[in-house]
């Protein structure tokens, strides 16, 4: 059985998928009580995004700039935002959100597989089995 701190989440597309680590969060335990999901994917520079059908409150440490790799959950569109690289209103490299989002943890291996990711490709978001 898995302890909350090492909940793992598998995300994967028509061209791959990730693994990904999330730390123990409430936002983080909401969404694995909504797993599995399946959803459209949407991308936005380097950045993958998409609707999980959960609805959180804002955390007092939501953030806009992040590192590549990290899986942020963006409350005002209730998705799952997976940034790679810099997106249109970035500043330089730097990996900046649509909004402050909350971190709930870093993508296993290289977040540049994302760039397979085409815009209206289903995803699905499932929990690893330990």
């Amino acid at each position: 059985m898995q302890t909350p701190t090492s909940l793992q989440i598998r995300i994967s597309w028509p061209a791959g998928h990730l693994t990904a680590s999330l730390d123990d969060t409430p936002t983080s335990r909401a969404l694995a009580k909504a797993l599995p999901l399946v959803s459209t994917a949407h991308t936005w520079g380097e950045e993958v995004y998409f609707d999980t059908g959960v609805s959180v409150s804002r955390e007092t440490d939501a953030r806009e700039v992040v590192e590549p790799g990290t899986v942020a959950f963006w409350t005002d569109g209730d998705a799952l935002a997976l940034p790679y690289g810099p997106t249109p209103i970035s500043q330089g490299d730097e990996c900046r959100l649509a909004g402050p989002c909350h971190v709930l943890g870093h993508l296993d291996g290289d977040p540049g597989v994302l760039a397979t990711v085409r815009d209206g490709a289903p995803v699905r978001v499932e929990l690893v089995d330990a």
